[in-house]
Order: structure tokens, then sequence, then C-alpha cells
């Protein structure tokens, strides 16, 4: 598994097109995502107190947006632990692989859109935290 550092991480301010009837955010392959994006899905209707996440991927890259509402995100790379807000359409957290992340502190009806650079891989993730430690040489 690639060893990733919390600062490679990084918050994506994608393009706004404004209109009074209403904003576009255009997002695009390699423009403004540093991927092609593979796989697209979203989390909604989350409970109260609910998290969602907490695993790392081997292989794949995310993005993810506050589509509606908003939420923290944790990263750690196993040293360093980081919380990114998420609460405007047009920012995006790009999540490297190597990182552990999980979502949480989820506003009611907040939407969390996921851009990936592969289609699911059940193989891609690790989601036993100590399992995480172990493949990236911290434990």
């Amino acid at each position: 598994m690639k060893k990733s550092s919390i600062f490679d991480s990084t918050v994506i301010e994608f393009p706004r097109i404004q209109n009074r009837a209403g904003n576009i955010t255009p997002v695009e392959n390699f423009k403004n995502v540093p991927f092609e994006i593979k796989r697209v899905f979203y989390i909604y209707d989350i409970p109260g107190g609910e998290t969602r996440g907490a695993h790392a991927h081997k292989e794949c890259h995310q993005v993810l947006v506050a589509a509606s509402g908003s939420f923290d995100v944790m990263i750690d790379d196993g040293i360093n632990k980081k919380v990114v807000s998420l609460n405007r359409p047009y920012y995006g957290l790009h999540i490297p692989p190597g990182l552990w992340a999980h979502e949480f502190n989820f506003s009611s009806g907040a939407i969390c859109l996921v851009l990936t650079s592969h289609v699911f891989d059940e193989g891609d993730y690790i989601r036993d935290y100590s399992d995480f430690k172990y493949s990236i040489g911290k434990l």
C-alpha cells in the first residue's frame, strides 16, 4: 500500500458558474479532480450521531463533497491526524490511498457525494485500524 501523509490530502475548490436562477459546479477528470472518475456514489439519510467511512484504501483515490449540508472528515496517516470540515458544494476533499478516513458530525439532511478513481473492489479496503497501522509499518 502506498504510504501517504495527511499533508497529501487537499481541499479542491471547484469552479462556480453563478446565475440568479441557480449555480452550476462542473467537475472534470484531470482538470479539477486529479484522477479519472470511475465511480460516483452518495451517502444520505444519515441518522444523527452516526459516522461513516472508517477505512483506508490501498489504491483508490476519493474526493468527498458536501453536496448538501455539512460534515467533518478525520484523516489519519498513522502518525498525524487532521479534521476537515466540508460545508459547501463547491469544495471537495481529495483523499489519496494510504490514509485512514471517517466522516462524522453530519448535519440534518447532509449528502456526502463521493468521486472515486476505481470501481468498487472489497480487496482495496482496509477496514480494521490495527491492520491499517500494520500495513503502513506503524504497529
